[in-house]
Order: C-alpha cells, then sequence, then structure tokens
C-alpha cells in the first residue's frame, strides 16, 4: 500500500505543470525580446515624424505659392496654428489658403519662415529634422538645429 501512494504522488508530481525557473527564464526572454522592439522602433517614430514634417513644410509651401498668385507676394508672417487668409489690401482676406498652418508637434521644435524681400518676393522654410546631421544657412529659428529647407521655386 505505501508502494501505490508514492507512485501516485510521483505521477502527480510529473503533471503539475512548470516551475519556477522554468517561468522566469521565459519572463526573461520575453522581457528581452520587447527591449529590442522598442528599439528597432524608435528609429520608425522618428523617421515617421520627420516624414510628417517634410509634408507639412510642402503644404505651407503649396499655400505660399497660390497666396503669391494671387496677392502678388508672399505673407510678411505666417499664423502658426491659424488660417492663412489674404491680407485684405492686395487680395481679399475672404480667400483661404490653407486651413491651418502647421507647426512641429514636438516640443521644443518649430517651423522656420523666413520671407526676402519688400514686399517678400521669395521665402525660406526650415525645420529641424530628428534623424538628419549638420545645418543649413539662411533658417531662422526652429528651436534646434535646422537642417532641412525648403525654398520657392
Amino acid at each position: 500500500m505505501i508502494i501505490k501512494l508514492k507512485v501516485k504522488s510521483e505521477k502527480l508530481k510529473a503533471q503539475c505543470g512548470f516551475t519556477l525557473i522554468e517561468i522566469l527564464i521565459v519572463m526573461v526572454i520575453i522581457g528581452l525580446m520587447a527591449v529590442i522592439s522598442l528599439f528597432a522602433l524608435r528609429g520608425a517614430r522618428e523617421s515617421g515624424r520627420d516624414a510628417k514634417r517634410k509634408g507639412d513644410l510642402e503644404a505651407i509651401r503649396s499655400a505660399l505659392e497660390l497666396y503669391k498668385a494671387d496677392c502678388n507676394r508672399y505673407p510678411a508672417s505666417l499664423p502658426w496654428g491659424s488660417p492663412l487668409n489674404g491680407d485684405g489690401t492686395n487680395c481679399p482676406n475672404t480667400n483661404r489658403y490653407i486651413e491651418v498652418v502647421p507647426n512641429d508637434t514636438m516640443t521644443g521644435r518649430n517651423y522656420s519662415y523666413t520671407p526676402s524681400g519688400s514686399p517678400p518676393r521669395s521665402f525660406t522654410l526650415c525645420s529641424s529634422l530628428e534623424t538628419g546631421t549638420g545645418s543649413v544657412s539662411g533658417c531662422g529659428s526652429c528651436g534646434a538645429t535646422c537642417n532641412y529647407k525648403v525654398t520657392n521655386p
């Protein structure tokens, strides 16, 4: 009878599941995979934000060209976060060239608009890309090193 009880307890012990060591090893492996994934995704996020910055500058550039076509000059400044309308003197202020002039959503970074001439006949738009290096000349303040520039054609 003692032998039968010993055999039953060994069978139960073999069927009980995972040991603490096995669970810890699996948790460490999952943790390492998560850390590796986060580092891999960081570069993709930076590239995505940079692509948005480039797209924003192109949208602003297009709106500025429409503004110039109507007003025969570029605006003296841009209303960041507001619509770009005509100035009311050279062209009707009912004309809306862009619904909202976008700005960089990252804290501490800005887009820079620098008109040239009087009245403005050319402009420079600049941004600070996260994945770019170096700097470009002729830009205002981007909040960081300006390393991407768009000018009028």
